[in-house]
C-alpha cells in the first residue's frame, strides 16, 4: 500500500460498526493508520474490520457497551495495550432516544447521556493521560448540529452540547502537552438511521441543505483524517460543521 498521512499512526474509533463510524475507520485505514475499533454490534464490527484490513492495515476489535461506565475507560487501556500506543482517539459512538421534553423519561435521558457524554468524558480522560506522557496526540469528538437544540431531542442535544464544552476544555488543558482536541458537528449524513426517517421529513431536510444533498460518512471521515494528521498540529479547540451549509 502507498504511504498515507497517517502511516505509523494508531487510532481508536468508537461506534465503528456502521454509518459515520465505519466511514471514519475506513478513511483512517486508507490514510495508513492501524486501528482499534469498538461497537455493540459484533457482526457489523467484523464487517468494518474486514474493510480496514483490505487496506493492509492492522485492525483490533472489541464488542463493548459504552453505557457501562467501567467499560469506557477500559477500552482505551485495551487499545493502548494491543496497539502499543494511541495517537488518535475518535469518540463517535452515540445513540438517540427521542421524545418531546414533556414526555421524556428519566431512562431515556440517562441512557443517552451515559453513551453520548459520560463515555466521551471517560475515554477522553484516559487518552489524555496517555497522550500527555507521550507529548503528542489527537482527540477528535463527534458532536452534532443538534447541540444547538433540536425538537424532540433534549437529551441528545444536551449531550452533544456537553461534548463541545468538554472538547474546548480539553483543548485548553492539553495544548502545552502537544495534544489537540477538536469537535466535528455532522449535519444530515446518509446513514441507515437517516434513511429510516419518513420520506416527507427527509425531503424537507434536503430542501434546507444549500448543497442540495445529504452528506456521506466519508465527508466526515476525510475531516477526521486531516485533524488526525501532522498537518493539523496547530489546530485545536475548534468546532467544525460538516453539513453542506445546513448548519450556519
Amino acid at each position: 500500500m502507498g504511504v498515507g498521512r497517517l502511516t505509523h499512526k494508531t487510532a481508536l474509533v468508537t461506534g465503528a460498526g456502521r454509518g459515520i463510524g465505519r466511514g471514519i475507520a475506513v478513511t483512517l485505514a486508507a490514510e495508513g493508520a492501524d486501528l482499534f475499533i469498538c461497537d455493540m454490534a459484533e457482526e457489523l464490527l467484523r464487517e468494518t474490520a474486514d474493510l480496514v484490513t483490505s487496506y493492509g492495515r492492522r485492525c483490533e476489535q472489541l464488542v463493548v457497551d459504552l453505557s457501562q461506565s467501567d467499560d469506557a475507560e477500559w477500552v482505551v487501556g485495551t487499545a493502548i495495550e494491543m496497539l502499543g500506543c494511541l495517537d488518535v482517539l475518535v469518540n463517535n459512538a452515540g445513540i438517540n432516544r427521542d421524545a418531546m421534553l414533556h414526555n421524556m423519561t428519566n431512562e431515556q435521558w440517562d441512557l443517552v447521556l451515559a453513551v453520548d457524554l459520560r463515555a466521551v468524558f471517560l475515554t477522553t480522560r484516559a487518552a489524555a493521560r496517555h497522550m500527555r506522557e507521550r507529548g503528542s496526540g489527537r482527540i477528535i469528538n463527534i458532536s452534532s448540529g443538534a447541540w444547538l437544540g433540536n425538537v424532540g431531542q433534549a437529551n441528545y442535544a444536551a449531550a452533544k452540547a456537553g461534548v463541545v464544552g468538554l472538547t474546548l476544555t480539553a483543548a485548553r488543558e492539553l495544548a502545552r502537552k502537544g495534544v489537540t482536541a477538536n469537535a466535528i458537528c455532522p449535519g444530515f449524513i446518509d446513514t441507515a438511521m437517516t434513511r429510516g426517517i419518513p420520506e416527507h421529513v427527509r425531503e424537507d431536510v434536503l430542501r434546507r441543505i444549500p448543497m442540495g444533498r445529504p452528506g456521506q460518512p466519508d465527508d466526515v471521515g476525510h475531516l477526521v483524517a486531516f485533524l488526525a494528521s501532522d498537518a493539523a498540529g496547530y489546530i485545536t479547540g475548534q468546532v467544525i460543521d460538516v453539513s453542506g451549509g445546513y448548519i450556519v
